[in-house]
This record gives structure tokens, C-alpha cells and sequence, in this order.
């Protein structure tokens, strides 16, 4: 019962949420809008910026001096994230005294934190330097998540914008997320963070003695600053291997309960921003409905899942390798919330699920990620399925597909398609690779249908930008540090590239008065048609996979057979 409360709370704190901090949103980057009273003191950091930068905030760019420069920026900071990991050993903030990280793990270290995938290969409190967690991947995932949303934002003005060619200034986007929206709120969140007990310093070690007088090397480290930026940046990466299951990460249920709010507030937040920036809320609450209508069925099917007898084990509920400090449905809200969201940050070892609730977990992250999504491009995904839907829909009646008053054409579905199938078909590919490469199946830990899901949860994983593990299998090799680290790249590409280059098209474009055949796109109608296209698209493309992996275990689970 007290479960039930909890989610039932959950779900009335996000509710509660959106409409605040979405108003608040479209504020800071409404350039028409005056910034709230309590927040004006941050413009002098924002125009300092500016000013040590160079950065004229006004001039705005075409898409493609857009995307050259939020590419160009990342590329550097994918560079020096590469460097201070193959060099820490001689940069500060070392006490443990760690060597530095091999070139091939540290390529794909930086490439995973650049794209806010955050994918570890790596156990942080036995490899990285406090240095390195800070400079490095701390300062990336504030930088990740702005370059997010700042594509969602270049995305906006071009749905809003008419006859030009213009959609913004990136480093103005980049700036004004940073300083009013992630910072602040890391703050105050790695403040509550410290209260509840998550450590934050740069002591050494240290090593005690245990009862049974072994010596016990006790880890230390500036863990509630980047604790509270993963979670709020949907970046995940814990500061320690175990991730959110750590005590130090995640030491009572007050921080387990805001955490996981922490991973969803600010992409649920972002369509009512969108409602408001296009001047149409009922647009950000349909896209919020479906959002939330499909997190809520896959928490459901994973609680009925988790709760039918393992006729294996002989147990029910099976509560290995969940989180038994907070309970079932916590484990169950984090892993679902987790990979519907970009973020990746875990309190419990994903493999030991139930096959069926793995599976619900591999199939947000297969998708799209667009159940909520990361910061910006979880609803620049969602955007993506929004244009497919009313083309759809308007080959149907034989209109021509529009939405928000502009024309859905050849050009801009071209680009949907990229979006929508690049990620897809790296998945599949890959595993399929995967599963015949007798190097990279000695990674793997188990056979039969677990061993499959186990593949096919790292590239979905990868993909999908999400960057949470299903374990078992050993990533850190040459082959899974190299393929995977390519298929973040082509994939965070494949998302922010045709976004921008839709926004360019569409500011060009006149808005088109509605009239009686316009297929409005603010009505329930609408929603029940967005989420049929988005689960027949993810079940045609992906079923073969998932009927092989997580329903095939399933089955024989039910029917006590193990592998």
C-alpha cells in the first residue's frame, strides 16, 4: 500500500511540477519576456560570458552555422575530456595516485560523456582522479545537456518563426541554459544532496579496519556535485561504479525519491516550455499525456512482471540484485524512468530484473528515447515522431501533411527518417555483428536468450544515448570501447543534425491558415493516433528482438528453465 502511495505521489509531484518550472523555462529563453525578478542577479555571470568569450548574444546563424558551431565546441571538449583522461596522472587533485587512463577506453569515455550518453566502461572510484570526475566529466555534463537543449530551442523557433532564415545564436542557448537552468538547480539540488548525506570532498581514502580485521579501503570524493548534474542533465554515469545503489551516492530514501523526480522534472518541464514558446499550451500538454501515458504503461508492465513467480527460483518477488533499502517499486520506477529518459543513472542491477521487465526497459531506450527523453533532444525526438504522425495522417485524407500552420515536405521528412531510423538500424546491426564476432561474445556472461538481451541492451543503450548497462557483459575491450563509442557519435549526430536542418527549413516557410481539413494537433484524437505510430513503429522494427531475447526468457522462466 505504501508502494502504491509513493508512485501515486510521484506522478502528482511531476504534474505539479511541469506547468512551474516549464513557465519558468520559457521565461529565461523567451527573448521577449523580462527574466524573473529572483533570478536577474545571474545576467551579470551571463554577460561576463559574453564579454571573456567574444560572443555578440544578438547575432543570430543560419542552421548550418548552428550546428557548425555547437559541433565544433563539442569536438573540443571531446579533446580535452580525452587528454586530462590520458594525463591525470600528472594533473592536481590526485591523492590515489591513479595512472592514466588508456587511450582506447578513454576515447570512448569522452565521446560517451560529449553526447550525454555517459556510458561506463570504467569503475570511477578505482580509475579517475577527482580532477578528472570534475574537470572532466562533471563540466560535461553541464555541457552536454545545454547543447541539448539548445537544439530543442533552435528547433522551437524554427516551428515558430516564418520567412527567415535565422534560428537563433548558439552560444547565447548554450550560455542561458547553463547559467539560469542547470546551474542554479545543481546547486541547490547538490546542497539538499550533502544534507542527506551524499559526501562531497577531496580527501584520500580511507582505509579501516573491519571487524574481522581486514583492511578496507574506504573511497572518498566530490560526489554531490556531480551526483546532483547527472540526475537534473539526464546525463547518468555514477561517481561510483555501483552507480545510485551506492550509499554514498544515494544514502536514504529522501534522496532515492528526488533523485529519480530529479531525472524527469526538467524534459517533462520542456513540452509545457514548448506550449508556452509557440503560444499554444494545449500542444505541450498532449505531448506530455503521451509521454506519460507510455512511462506509466511500462512501469505497470514491469510491477506485473516483478510480481509473477519465478518458477526458476521458486520466488516471488525475486529481490536479487534490486534495491531491498528503498523496495520493488523504487527499483522498478528508477528503471524504467532511467531509459525513458537519456539518463542511464541506476539503484539496481538491471540484468536481475525479470526478463519482461528488461525487455520494457531495452524497448525506451530502442524507441527513441522520446518517453520524456534527455534534456532538449528527448523532445526533439518526440518532434521527430509528431512530424511522421501528421505526414501520416495527412496522406490519409489526401492533404498536404502541416503542422503548426507549416507544410511537412519531402525535405523535412527525409530528415524525420534520419532521425528516426539511424538509431535503429545501429542497433540492430550491431548486435547482429556482435552475436557472430566470437571476441565480442567472450564479453558476454551468460547464454541463451539472457546473453542476446544482454548485447542488445548495449547497443540500444548506446544508441539511444542513455548509457545505463545490463551488466554481465565486459565492455571495457577494445571491440565494445571502439563500436560503441562510434554509435553514440553517429547517433547524438543523427538526432541534433536533423533537427537543426528542420529548423532552418521550416522558418523559411509562410504559416498556412487552419481551415476545416487542418488535423489539429492539441486534441486527444491526436494523442491516440502520436502513440499507435510510435508502438508500431518500435514493434515492426524491433520485435524479431525482443520475441529472442526478453520474451524468450520470459517464457521459459515461467516454465523454470535457466541458462
Amino acid at each position: 500500500m505504501a508502494s502504491g502511495w509513493l508512485l501515486v505521489i510521484f506522478i502528482a509531484l511531476l504534474l505539479l511540477s511541469v506547468p512551474i518550472l516549464g513557465r519558468y523555462m520559457a521565461a529565461i529563453f523567451d527573448s521577449q519576456t523580462q527574466l524573473p525578478f529572483f533570478i536577474r542577479w545571474l545576467a551579470v555571470l551571463e554577460n561576463l560570458i559574453y564579454r571573456l568569450c567574444g560572443i555578440d548574444p544578438k547575432l543570430e546563424m543560419s542552421w548550418q552555422k548552428y550546428a557548425l558551431s555547437l559541433l565544433y565546441f563539442n569536438l573540443l571538449g571531446l579533446c580535452i575530456l580525452f587528454f586530462i583522461q590520458v594525463g591525470q596522472f600528472w594533473l592536481p587533485l590526485n591523492p590515489e595516485e591513479f595512472i592514466g587512463i588508456a587511450p582506447v577506453l578513454a576515447l570512448n569515455t569522452a565521446i560517451s560523456f560529449v553526447t550525454n550518453t555517459d556510458w561506463q566502461a570504467y569503475a570511477g572510484e578505482n580509475s579517475l582522479s577527482y580532477f578528472t570526475q570534475m574537470m572532466g566529466l562533471t563540466v560535461q555534463n553541464f555541457l552536454s545537456a545545454a547543447s541539448g537543449n539548445a537544439t530543442l530551442l533552435a528547433l522551437i523557433r524554427g516551428i515558430k518563426r516564418h520567412s527567415t532564415t535565422m534560428i537563433g545564436n548558439f552560444w547565447a542557448d548554450l550560455t542561458r541554459t547553463i547559467v539560469y537552468l542547470l546551474l542554479p538547480l545543481s546547486i541547490i539540488f547538490a546542497i539538499f544532496l550533502v544534507q542527506q548525506g551524499v559526501i562531497q570532498n577531496v580527501q584520500p581514502y580511507v582505509h579501516a579496519n573491519t571487524i574481522s580485521r581486514e583492511n578496507q579501503i574506504i573511497p572518498m570524493g566530490p560526489a554531490a556535485s556531480q551526483v546532483a548534474i547527472k540526475q537534473l542533465g539526464t546525463n547518468g554515469g555514477g561517481f561510483f561504479n555501483a552507480n545510485s545503489a551506492h550509499p554514498f551516492e544515494n544514502p536514504t530514501p529522501l534522496s532515492n525519491f528526488f533523485e529519480l523526480f530529479a531525472i524527469l522534472c526538467i524534459p517533462a518541464s520542456a513540452t509545457y516550455m514548448y506550449g508556452k514558446l509557440i503560444n499554444s499550451t494545449k500542444q505541450g500538454w498532449v505531448i506530455f499525456s503521451v509521454m506519460l501515458v507510455l512511462w506509466f504503461a511500462g512501469v505497470a508492465i514491469a510491477i506485473a512482471a516483478e510480481n509473477t513467480l519465478n518458477q526458476s527460483l521458486g520466488a516471488n518477488p525475486v529481490l536479487e540484485g534490486q534495491e531491498v533499502r528503498f523496495g520493488t517499486l523504487q527499483s522498478i520506477m528508477w528503471a524504467t524512468s532511467t531509459t525513458a529518459s537519456s539518463n542511464g543513472a541506476t539503484n539496481s542491477m538491471l540484468s536481475s530484473l525479470s526478463p519482461l521487465s528488461g525487455g520494457v526497459a531495452m524497448f525506451n531506450m530502442m524507441i527513441g528515447e522520446i518517453i520524456f527523453g534527455g534534456i532538449g533532444v528527448g523532445l526533439c525526438s518526440m518532434l521527430m515522431f509528431i512530424f511522421l504522425t501528421v505526414f501520416l495522417a495527412g496522406l490519409m485524407v489526401g492533404r498536404t501533411p502541416e503542422y503548426m500552420g507549416k507544410k511537412i515536405e519531402k525535405n523535412e521528412m527525409q530528415w524525420v527518417m534520419i532521425a528516426i531510423l539511424t538509431p535503429c538500424a545501429l542497433i540492430l546491426l550491431g548486435a547482429g555483428f556482435a552475436s557472430t564476432l566470437p571476441e565480442a561474445l567472450l564479453s558476454v556472461a551468460n547464454e541463451g536468450p539472457h546473453g542476446l538481451s544482454e548485447i542488445l541492451y548495449a547497443f540500444s543503450s548506446s544508441a539511444g544515448n542513455n548509457g545505463s548497462a545490463f551488466a554481465g557483459i565486459n565492455a571495457n575491450t577494445t571491440f565494445y570501447n571502439l563500436v560503441l563509442a562510434l554509435i553514440m557519435l553517429i547517433c547524438r549526430c543523427a538526432i541534433i543534425l536533423p533537427s537543426l536542418a528542420i529548423a532552418g527549413s521550416l522558418a523559411q516557410k509562410n504559416i498556412m491558415a487552419t481551415s476545416l481539413g487542418t488535423f489539429a494537433t492539441d486534441k486527444i484524437l491526436f494523442a491516440i493516433v502520436l502513440c499507435s505510430v510510435i508502438i508500431i513503429m518500435g514493434a515492426l522494427t524491433f520485435f524479431p528482438a525482443i520475441v529472442l531475447g526478453p520474451l524468450a526468457e520470459q517464457i521459459l522462466m515461467l516454465r523454470g528453465r535457466t541458462f
